[in-house]
């Protein structure tokens, strides 16, 4: 019987705050796939996945069957929850993309403490944001994948969306949002800090490693606009995949977005784990 490998992991922000993470490590070699004695031995690529507004590490259960994808193709995968969400500490309505690109440096030191040399980020929404915020800062990012990624955050939660927000008004104010499903409760302090990011910019930043963005053309929640707006930013190589008819969970459509994310996997680490 095969054993699967998952394991539960803690990473400690800066902030003090634990973080809960799962790690599913790759497959090992199947016979005749040994590594050379001569080749040194690395460790696979890591993917680590960043989950969306109001989402965890699970992506109710999406993230961990793609997770057991990876691992079957040569890749470790980190799955992790953003501060205040799923299993990790602190309060979720005071996020802000300053406080979750805070929490993905605390990830991505962890898997460099681990020697991980090879690491790429996968953000979905809001944790799209994060993922490009964050590597345009970071040069050692291998490469970049973006989920319905949000373009212009402060226009998609600052406008009709948002009551009683006032730019220059009180950090701790606590202001209404809905996002079609329900109401959220958060504070200024969010649409303040949203104000400091250029996320176009962001994604230019990313250029010379690959990024890749995944867009469904029905997406009710981030228009498939801010996808092109981030691909016409973004300098080689970079990639637009726009998912016919997917809406913003990509419901119906995961399988086409897994062989585009996988292939594009393929295309820039062939090698996979070098097993072989």
């Amino acid at each position: 019987m095969k054993q699967v490998s998952w394991r539960q992991e803690v990473i400690r922000n800066r902030q003090g705050l634990n973080l809960a993470a799962l790690l599913r490590t790759a497959e090992p070699a199947a016979a005749g796939e040994v590594t050379p004695a001569e080749r040194p031995v690395l460790k696979p690529p890591l993917v680590i996945v960043g989950h969306g507004f109001t989402g965890s590490k699970e992506g109710g259960g999406g993230a961990l069957a793609m997770a057991d994808e990876l691992a079957g193709r040569g890749f470790d995968a980190l799955l992790f929850d953003f501060t205040g969400c799923g299993e990790s500490e602190g309060l979720w309505e005071e996020i802000t993309l300053s406080r979750q690109v805070e929490d993905l440096a605390a990830v991505v030191g962890w898997a460099r403490m681990g020697e991980y040399r090879r690491i790429i980020l996968n953000g979905r929404s809001f944790g799209g944001a994060t993922v490009l915020a964050y590597a345009a800062a970071d040069p050692r990012i291998t490469a970049v994948c973006t989920w319905a990624a949000v373009a212009r955050p402060l226009r998609l939660f600052g406008g009709s969306a948002v009551e009683e927000f006032t730019p220059g008004g009180p950090a701790e104010k606590k202001i209404t949002l809905n996002d079609g499903s329900g109401s959220l409760c958060l504070q200024g302090r969010f649409f303040q800090d949203l104000q400091r990011y250029n996320l176009p910019g962001c994604a230019a930043g990313i250029s010379p490693r690959p990024l890749l963005l995944i867009h469904g053309t029905a997406d009710e929640v981030v228009p498939v606009d801010e996808a092109r707006l981030l691909f016409e930013a973004a300098d080689e190589p970079k990639q637009l995949a726009l998912i016919e008819g997917a809406d913003h969970r990509f419901s119906d459509h995961a399988a086409g977005v897994w062989k585009i994310f996988f292939n594009w996997l393929q295309q820039w680490f062939p090698e996979g784990s070098l097993r072989s």
